[in-house]
């Protein structure tokens, strides 16, 4: 076999929080090889950037841990028709070079460069803006290696494709994707500092600019950072809540801001200020445990009172919290499906025994706003209380249940998820 092979006993994720328990671990350098590793397993599941704190990639003891990322990449742009085929292990800083050369540009990026792009619209990762949707919104076809080690193209307009795009790995391995670009444009970055929560007129704020983060470290019912970013071909920032900074900052307090995108209102292009993070810097803190959740728009301000209302338990064991808004997106699993959505991220310390009792005592003050959790990150909700949360979740284990009758793509995470 082409490519690289072992144990996994030393792969973990990003932030060597979790250790993956498939029996090998492939990297396979052609499609052949790939192809190869998935028809002769019994259980694959994929790895992507491992940018994620939850076991949605892990496949068991039993199970292999296939990464995407030795297959040569594939950045094809079509400027005609303002589309883009990438193959699925590329990251986001590869992708956004390549497309800015050619005059285009990806309508949002999350705030990190550093994953990939299969993995990414696979667990409804999002960056901000009121009508920004997930990144799995741009996709406009995906390119599937199925459990036979055959292929299938799903394209918008098809009946399944809302449920195959952000479909947790469970289909099979995303092997290229078409994405839809628009012209490129420029973005300028404003800090501002010190937003009180009493008050806070949501609505506005997060409206203030084409893509708006809130941080705070919940020492004080305090925004400490609102990170506003406005296309410049879009109106003025106003924002006369809270005093503009006046040195770059980093999220995280205590990071150095060199790490992030430039500030202070300097113009740039898209995907060197969409991010917060810098491409060639490690991104946040490293050292971390991530959860996030998604909640209807409307219960902004409640939400955060009620996070508000656990403060100290938050506070102790929090890096930075940051809020951020998602416009509403089709995908059957999409964190964001049919609903406009606040979403509430937690930066944690690298300590689960500590942040698992705070993460518990959140969802239970989270609960009556109905939280979705983002797939990729750490949460305490059980999979029925889940499971109530999606409405297309039928649709979905329908669609396993066609393209991999098997259940080869599936894990305990999934099953879990899937059960009836």
């Amino acid at each position: 076999m082409t490519g690289t092979a072992g144990t996994a006993g030393a792969v973990t994720n990003w932030a060597r929080t979790l250790t993956y328990t498939a029996r090998a671990f492939h990297r396979p350098a052609t499609l052949d090889a790939l192809a190869a590793v998935v028809a002769g397993s019994a259980r694959v599941r994929v790895l992507g950037s491992g940018h994620s704190f939850s076991r949605i990639a892990d496949p068991g003891p039993q199970g292999v841990l296939v990464s995407t990322a030795g297959l040569p990449p594939v950045i094809e742009v079509d400027t005609a028709a303002r589309t883009v085929r990438v193959s699925g292990g590329v990251r986001y800083a590869e992708l956004a070079r390549g497309v800015h050369a050619r005059g285009l540009a990806l309508p949002n990026m999350a705030s990190l460069p550093h994953i990939s792009v299969a993995g990414s619209v696979a667990t409804g990762t999002h960056g901000s803006g009121v009508g920004n949707g997930p990144l799995a919104s741009a996709v406009r076809e995906l390119e599937l290696l199925l459990a036979d080690g055959s292929t299938v193209r799903i394209g918008r307009g098809e009946a399944r494709f809302d449920g195959a795009v952000t479909s947790l790995g469970a289909l099979g391995v995303v092997t290229a994707l078409t994405l839809d670009l628009e012209p490129a444009y420029e973005v300028e970055q404003h800090v501002f500092t010190e937003l009180p929560l009493d008050g806070l007129d949501f609505t506005a704020v997060s409206a203030a600019g084409y893509s708006v983060s809130l941080f705070t470290d919940w020492r004080e019912p305090v925004l400490r950072h609102v990170w506003v970013k406005r296309r410049t071909d879009g109106p003025a920032v106003r924002f006369p809540w809270a005093a503009p900074a006046r040195v770059p900052v980093h999220p995280v307090p205590g990071m150095p801001a060199t790490h992030c995108t430039e500030q202070l209102g300097v113009p740039g292009p898209w995907h060197e200020r969409l991010p917060h993070f810098r491409a060639e810097f490690t991104p946040s803190s490293g050292a971390e445990i991530q959860s996030e959740y998604l909640l209807p728009r409307p219960a902004a301000v409640d939400a955060l009172r009620a996070v508000d209302g656990i403060r100290s338990a938050v506070a102790g064991v929090l890096q930075t919290c940051e809020v951020r808004t998602v416009a509403a997106d089709p995908q059957w699993l999409s964190p964001a499906h049919a609903r406009d959505s606040v979403a509430l991220h937690f930066t944690w310390v690298p300590d689960e025994a500590a942040v698992l009792p705070v993460v518990r005592r959140l969802e239970e003050a989270l609960a009556p706003f109905d939280p979705r959790p983002h797939w990729g990150k750490v949460y305490a909700m059980p999979p029925a209380v889940v499971r109530g949360r999606y409405a297309r979740l039928a649709d979905f284990r329908e669609l396993v249940g066609s393209l991999d009758p098997g259940g080869k793509f599936t894990n305990a995470f999934v099953r879990d998820l899937l059960a009836d």
